[in-house]
């Protein structure tokens, strides 16, 4: 299975997904990185990403191969993340037939209702659970 990781602007919550990812999924699964920004590119690989790629045109072409999708829900926002959001990306994420675990981190002011109260620890657990169990494994609390 490959799982791809998308992240913007430093890259910290990518580092933070790949990392965790790398650890719980083990060899047996492939872990892709996908920056809007450069910065975001280097953290997801020094996190461990089996291959990495930055702007819209590696999103775009990547995301046809790939089995699960993870990120922020700013990544189907089009303008969020200071712009690094094209509408190229948010259509080419919703329209890939990937699963999609996303992360209702508020940034960009939306809220999901039912998501009162969680950390982003607790949100990156919860996401982890989720592709852990698409890829049919367990993954550590």
């Amino acid at each position: 299975m490959r799982v791809c990781v998308i992240d913007g602007q430093g890259g910290g919550l990518g580092r933070l997904l790949v990392s965790r990812l790398r650890g719980a999924l083990g060899e047996r699964h492939a872990v892709v990185a996908l920056g809007t920004t450069s910065a975001a590119a280097k953290a997801m690989r020094e996190a461990g990403a089996l291959c990495v790629g930055v702007g819209r045109s590696a999103i775009v072409d990547t995301l046809p191969t790939v089995d699960v999708i993870v990120g922020t829900l700013n990544l189907v926002l089009p303008g969020a993340m200071g712009g690094e959001v094209t509408p190229a990306v948010a259509r080419a994420i919703l329209n890939a037939k990937a699963k999609k675990v996303l992360l209702p981190v508020n940034r960009a002011q939306v809220e999901i209702v039912g998501t009162d109260g969680c950390t982003l620890h607790a949100l990156i657990a919860r996401s982890l659970a989720r592709v852990a169990k698409f890829a049919g494994t367990s993954c550590p609390g």
